[in-house]
């Protein structure tokens, strides 16, 4: 007698709002990845949300559940406990960081067993308000998951502190951002910008954190600035975007800062580039340092984003995280003489391949449900 397939185990993704950023897209490349005959995702998302991929979590055989802003505690947490109780998902995974205290809270209430609180930023200066709200959750991020998973070991050690926790790397197609020639240059086109010229680049949302705006005022006060042919060229959108252009119309480059927007093709954006940036105030992890060098960049840091994103020794790390010194470093910086990784660097990204870490991940899932637990020290890997 032929036996019928086992149903695939739902998980409830707890995203937040969907807006373009770098979490949405790490969970959306495992979820590409997995195999979903064993292991489904459903997302819940904020109605606040402006980027959600409905339509290809839908034809991957996921569903968008649309909840109230967490800024409403009462509907939120209402429509997550009528959600919780109906839909009984056997693990909640959520990945909005301290306010993971709110939904996972919710699941306890309604008794679901596997309740993984996951770490993707830490805290920086700047902004007082956000920063005294992620200190006081962080009083009880350990009350209401069962595991805990970070980007990395230092998003992990800021919001779990002395409670164990496991690294989930975020993976990626690391051989789609090899770089290509013909790629650059069509992206080079459709940018403007000449095939000879010195492009410096950044991807990021538009926010305080990213920092773009003290980016484009440290280039700003270059002589690469006024060049006819050097250009900086900014991928994303946000609520700074708007300050941005203005700010680079007072300072008098706007001719040379191209505002890229949302861009659908990130390897042949890093294709195009010469030297990628990383201004930000604070960082979990950094995931676009690490799609930069596998492209081959070389790549210039804040002293606030995490050590454990220089993979491939191609990361330069300022002392300082202001106009001065990025201004200093954008005025050194200079193009890589080949873009090819030796075998070295291909191994040090390997932990970021997503067609081996996303099985890892389906395995990690199937041994929660089974009552399994690997213990392991605070700071080791998961997969």
């Amino acid at each position: 007698m032929v036996q019928k397939s086992q149903r695939p185990i739902r998980v409830a993704q707890v995203v937040g709002k969907m807006v373009g950023g770098g979490v949405e897209s790490v969970v959306m490349n495992y979820y590409r990845h997995i195999d979903r005959n064993k292991v489904q995702f459903d997302f819940l998302v904020d109605s606040d949300s402006t980027l959600v991929p409905r339509s290809e979590i839908e034809a991957l055989g996921g569903r968008v559940f649309v909840i109230p802003p967490y800024q409403h505690q009462i509907a939120y947490q209402r429509k997550l406990s009528i959600l919780f109780s109906s839909e009984k998902w056997p693990i909640v995974h959520s990945h909005i960081n301290t306010l993971s205290v709110f939904p996972l809270a919710a699941a306890k209430r309604e008794g679901i067993a596997v309740r993984i609180a996951h770490s993707h930023s830490t805290a920086g200066k700047g902004e007082y308000v956000r920063n005294v709200m992620k200190y006081a959750l962080r009083l009880v991020a350990n009350l209401y998951p069962t595991e805990r998973l970070a980007c990395s070991r230092y998003a992990g050690q800021w919001l779990f502190r002395n409670a164990p926790f496991h690294v989930m790397p975020n993976a990626f197609d690391i051989r789609s951002f090899s770089f290509n020639a013909d790629k650059r240059h069509a992206m080079r086109r459709l940018l403007g910008i000449d095939d000879s010229a010195f492009v410096i680049g950044h991807v990021g949302r538009f926010t305080q954190q990213k920092n773009q705006l003290g980016l484009i005022s440290s280039f700003s006060n270059t002589d690469l600035a006024r060049r006819r042919n050097t250009y900086l060229v900014l991928a994303g959108q946000g609520p700074d975007l708007a300050a941005c252009k203005s700010l680079a119309s007072e300072l008098g480059v706007s001719d040379h800062v191209i505002f890229a927007g949302q861009q659908s093709d990130m390897p042949a954006f890093y294709s195009a580039l010469d030297v990628f940036v990383l201004p930000s105030r604070y960082e979990g992890l950094g995931l676009v340092l690490i799609e930069a060098q596998a492209s081959g960049l070389p790549c210039i840091a804040s002293p606030a984003v995490p050590r454990e994103s220089n993979l491939s020794g191609q990361v330069k790390y300022l002392t300082e995280n202001n106009e001065r010194a990025w201004t200093k470093a954008i005025s050194c910086a200079s193009p890589s003489s080949s873009r090819t990784l030796n075998e070295k660097q291909r191994a040090s990204l390997r932990p970021y391949d997503i067609e081996q870490a996303a099985p890892r991940l389906v395995a990690y899932y199937q041994r929660l449900i089974s009552g399994s637990r690997s213990f392991m020290h605070s700071e080791g890997v998961i997969f």
